[in-house]
């Protein structure tokens, strides 16, 4: 493929990639956007793969067909409770990819390159390798927070931001050296030891609460991350690629750090401020009164009665997969004339928009999921609040109890509804290590066991009644 020919690919690619982002920003066309994100990448791997620097085809198909074997039977097994940790885990793939590429870069026989390009290809490398080792590193953390192998409270180390900041320093000092030495190899390996530790800390000492943040922020890492890499190679198209991602990455954690009145500098540096330095939940129970129990008959018969539900999901729906089951309780109440709309924090679940990719699967009508802060407002106007499986992102301490983890996070205010019946497994702490006042209210009712049973329980007497009036009439 000629050169002329490769940039039209590149750009046609690049293209793309833009409308893709475009698409998904809105929950009606990202399915068209995931499709235009498909078709860039195909047309950057092919154009790629056929340029006149690509030549070793036996080691290429080697490396691609086992990999993307791999990769197809993971993505078609995995499930939606699951999804975060895939995406956190893949941010560390990207990660250790930049190192990889930056030491093949360094270690190569002969760049041909002298004098001031010499030097800026020698800072692209020193960069792409640290950013990439603080988002390989910072990313199989993150995984293992999600996936529960280790604990989601934050780790607090004492001199913690002395810790970061000398990391940073020795950062500079070896990139220092690594310029003014004939052999930087050595200097280049040590900080890549110091980054992969950065990495690891910064991480470590972010709570659950905030992790859906960190999700999007490693998310912007691995972006630079592929830019970096895209530098080092001279390919324009990873430059973009990874700027667009990493951009936007930057731009999500932005904006929920607002929407959940973070720090955003607080988040980047694993916990420095107000957001992350509340006093760490000790995971003991409060005492708050006694909670209210109810049954399946109970609930549905409240729903019955009920002009106007809203709906608040959360990861529990994720774990018991009752997404499609919501979906078919909604439908019967709308049926019946009832206003029914879902209301969304936007950290709800593991990762920014969880819980929408989980109503989409399951059909339910993009025009009656709200945002919190779209609804929010109306829930003092409402008669049945129905929580499934959240438990944090509905918790008035947020608001209350300023020693909180989650103290100033702006939550779901569900308590203003004229009832609520959360459902969930027990009365216990949710991911942030938080006890929740709510389950004690008086307009509390706790359904408790597993969310899709009682959702289909709940569907089910639903249904039940549905046919008895028909019959009547």
């Amino acid at each position: 493929m000629s050169n002329n020919l490769l940039t039209v690919a590149y750009i046609a690619a690049s293209a793309l990639f833009i409308l893709s982002l475009g698409g998904l920003s809105n929950q009606e066309t990202a399915r068209r956007g995931n499709m235009f994100g498909i078709a860039g990448m195909a047309i950057a791997f092919v154009a790629t793969a056929l340029s006149t620097q690509v030549t070793g085809y036996t080691t290429l198909v080697a490396a691609i067909v086992p990999g993307a074997i791999i990769g197809s039977i993971l993505a078609a097994r995995v499930a939606m409770t699951s999804m975060p940790e895939l995406v956190a885990i893949l941010h560390s793939f990207v990660g250790l990819a930049a190192v990889l590429v930056g030491f093949a870069n360094y270690l190569q026989p002969e760049s041909g390159l002298v004098g001031a390009e010499a030097t800026i290809h020698e800072i692209e490398i020193y960069i792409g390798i640290f950013i990439g080792a603080v988002t390989f590193t910072g990313s199989i953390i993150a995984f293992g927070k999600l996936s529960a192998m280790i604990g989601s409270k934050p780790l607090m180390l004492p001199a913690r931001h002395l810790l970061n900041i000398s990391m940073l320093v020795a950062t500079f000092v070896f990139g220092w050296q690594f310029m003014t030495v004939e052999n930087g190899l050595q200097p280049l390996l040590i900080m890549t030891g110091i980054a992969c530790v950065l990495g690891v800390h910064l991480v470590m000492a972010i709570g659950g609460a905030d992790m859906p943040v960190v999700i999007s922020m490693l998310n912007s890492y691995s972006g630079w991350a592929a830019a970096a890499a895209g530098f080092m190679l001279s390919n324009d198209v990873l430059i973009i690629t990874g700027a667009l991602v990493g951009s936007s990455g930057a731009i999500l954690s932005y904006i929920m750090c607002a929407a959940m009145n973070r720090s955003f500098i607080s988040v980047i540096l694993g916990g420095f401020g107000e957001g992350s330095s509340k006093k760490a939940a000790s995971g003991e129970k409060k005492s708050y009164g006694e909670a209210t129990t109810t049954t399946v008959e109970e609930t549905v018969e409240l729903l019955n009665d009920a002009k106007s539900v809203v709906i608040v999901p959360g990861y529990g729906m994720a774990v018991a997969q009752a997404q499609h089951m919501v979906s078919d309780v909604t439908k019967i109440l709308r049926k019946r004339g009832k206003e029914v709309r879902f209301g969304i924090h936007p950290v709800a679940g593991r990762m920014p928009g969880h819980m929408n990719v989980l109503l989409a699967e399951a059909n339910v009508p993009y025009d009656i999921v709200l945002e919190m802060d779209e609804i929010n407002d109306d829930l003092s106007n409402t008669d049945v609040v129905l929580v499934v499986g959240a438990n944090d992102t509905v918790n008035p301490s947020a608001l209350d109890d300023p020693d909180s983890p989650i103290a100033g996070m702006p939550v779901m205010e569900v308590w203003n509804a004229q009832n609520v019946v959360v459902m969930k497994r027990s009365l216990g702490i949710g991911y942030a290590g938080v006890d929740n006042p709510l389950f004690y209210n008086d307009n509390t009712l706790m359904l408790l066991g597993d969310a899709k049973t009682n959702v289909s329980a709940v569907l089910n007497e639903l249904s039940a009644s549905e046919k008895k009036e028909l019959v009547a009439a």
